[in-house]
């Protein structure tokens, strides 16, 4: 088992809240941000292993993440 981050946490539990998946946030992400975005570097957020502030922002948006 994957050890989450605090962050990676919130992400997982706002994910269930509003019933969508981890490949529809990495979709999300990349029509915000234009980036490239996948699941390996979701994974990396997830664990706290980067935490860039451009992906982070656009989660944080499209979860309505304080």
């Amino acid at each position: 088992m994957v050890e989450l981050c605090e962050f990676g946490k919130i992400i997982k539990i706002r994910l269930v809240e509003i019933n969508q998946t981890q490949s529809w946030l990495e979709e999300q992400v990349r029509k915000d941000t234009g980036l490239y975005f996948d699941r390996s570097y979701l994974h990396k957020i997830l664990t706290g292993k980067t935490n860039p502030e451009k992906i982070v922002n656009s989660i944080k948006k499209i979860l309505e993440i304080q």
